[in-house]
């Protein structure tokens, strides 16, 4: 499911949801909300902050050393530069709704 169809999703389904605080979510204030969720969680883990939404899952920073690679096509040696891996840890509610 891509973003669109995720939005869509939300306004159409959130009548079925008897906790859901979107019964009347237009499409647009969905994809508002959507999108304010994903910038903060961006901004936050740009700060070096890690993000935890009980029960949904944890969005972190991993620091990944330097190291040596290879090309796959030549085999030469390569130099891989440190980086930040953003990583996501997903909660117990969400295991439990996928089994």
């Amino acid at each position: 499911m891509n973003k669109t169809e995720f939005i869509a999703f939300m306004t159409e389904h959130g009548h079925n949801n008897k906790h859901a605080a979107h019964k009347t979510l237009t499409k647009a204030d969905a994809e508002k909300a959507l999108n304010l969720v994903i910038e903060s969680v961006i901004s936050a883990i740009k700060s070096k902050h890690n993000v935890n939404l009980t029960g949904f899952g944890s969005f972190e920073i991993h620091h990944r050393k330097e190291r040596e690679g290879r090309n796959p096509k030549t085999g030469a040696k390569m130099k891989i530069d440190a980086y930040n891996q953003p990583t996501f840890r997903a909660g117990r509610k969400l295991k439990e709704a996928c089994n």
